[in-house]
Formats: structure tokens, C-alpha cells, sequence
């Protein structure tokens, strides 16, 4: 009996304790912008494609098997600044010797009341594009673009693109 009142009045005095915190824990969640870039910047590199054609999949392609070794292996630093910087990067394999670590300079938008992201990808059309993000996560990126918004003409085709990161 001593026990059960004893375990009573020790339960109810850490109840007492807890309940005395007032610091309410307000959970703040990831947004796309901190998806893309962390917290400082994170780099990307784009690992494959597909090409949707009035709504038939071309299927996956890997990079490797689309693009000269030189560019396949190359990254994308999306930075967390103000100025929403972007490089594009020389991979470890150089087109040619002379060739810089920095190919060129930019920046990103992000439009995230219908998941727009706009940037280059020098490979495909060296200026600036608005794509549809379809997935983001830490460590996946997969953005689409649609030939209305490239070409005047009517078309019933996209692209895909994922890239991958491994920092954070």
C-alpha cells in the first residue's frame, strides 16, 4: 500500500514538472528552396532523361549514354544566397586541358505556387528554362519541361531530367 502511494505521489509530481514547460515545439518544414540548395549550397549532377511524346515514355536514358564523357560527369551548384547563384561545373573529365573548373555562371529562380524551377542546362539549351519540379527530395531532383514552353508550335512532348546530389 506504502508503495502504490509513494509510485502515486512520484507520478504525480513529474506530471507536475512536465506540464510546467511552456515552450511550445513548432515543427518547421523543409521547403523546396532548402531541398535544392541545404543550407549553404549543394551540388547536383544530372543523371539521366526521358522524353515523354504525346504521352508515350521513351524510357529512361543514362547520361553517360547521351552525352560525351566530358559533359556527363559535369555539376550543378545551387546555391542558398540571396543573389541565387548557379554554377555549372567541370566534372573530373575535361572536354580539353584548358578547359576551366567553373564552365559558367548564373542564377536560379524557384516559383513554388506551381513547383517552377528555372535554370540552365547548357547541354540541352543554354538559356534559361522554366521547369515543372515533379520530385525533390534530399538526394533526387527530377524536373520536366514542356515543348510549349520552348517552341511556339504546339507539341505534345517533354523531357525528364533527374539529377542526384550527395551533399547536403
Amino acid at each position: 500500500m506504502k508503495t502504490a502511494i509513494r509510485f502515486l505521489v512520484l507520478s504525480a509530481g513529474l506530471m507536475g514538472l512536465f506540464a510546467g514547460c511552456s515552450e511550445k515545439l513548432e515543427p518547421k518544414p523543409i521547403t523546396y528552396s532548402q531541398l535544392l540548395t541545404g543550407t549553404e549550397k549543394k551540388i547536383w549532377r544530372l543523371v539521366s532523361f526521358e522524353v515523354v511524346d504525346e504521352g508515350k515514355k521513351s524510357g529512361v536514358v543514362p547520361i553517360q549514354n547521351a552525352l560525351d564523357p566530358c559533359r556527363s560527369d559535369d555539376r550543378y551548384v545551387f546555391y542558398a544566397d540571396e543573389s541565387h547563384k548557379l554554377e555549372y561545373l567541370n566534372g573530373t573529365t575535361k572536354c580539353s586541358t584548358t578547359e576551366a573548373d567553373t564552365l559558367f555562371e548564373d542564377s536560379w529562380t524557384m516559383i513554388n505556387s506551381n513547383a517552377t524551377l528555372e535554370f540552365v542546362i547548357p547541354v540541352f539549351s543554354g538559356s534559361i528554362l522554366p521547369f515543372t519540379i515533379k520530385n525533390l527530395t534530399e538526394t533526387s531532383m527530377t524536373v520536366e519541361i514542356y515543348y510549349d514552353k520552348i517552341y511556339v508550335e504546339p507539341i505534345d512532348a517533354s523531357y525528364r531530367f533527374t539529377f542526384n546530389s550527395t551533399t547536403k
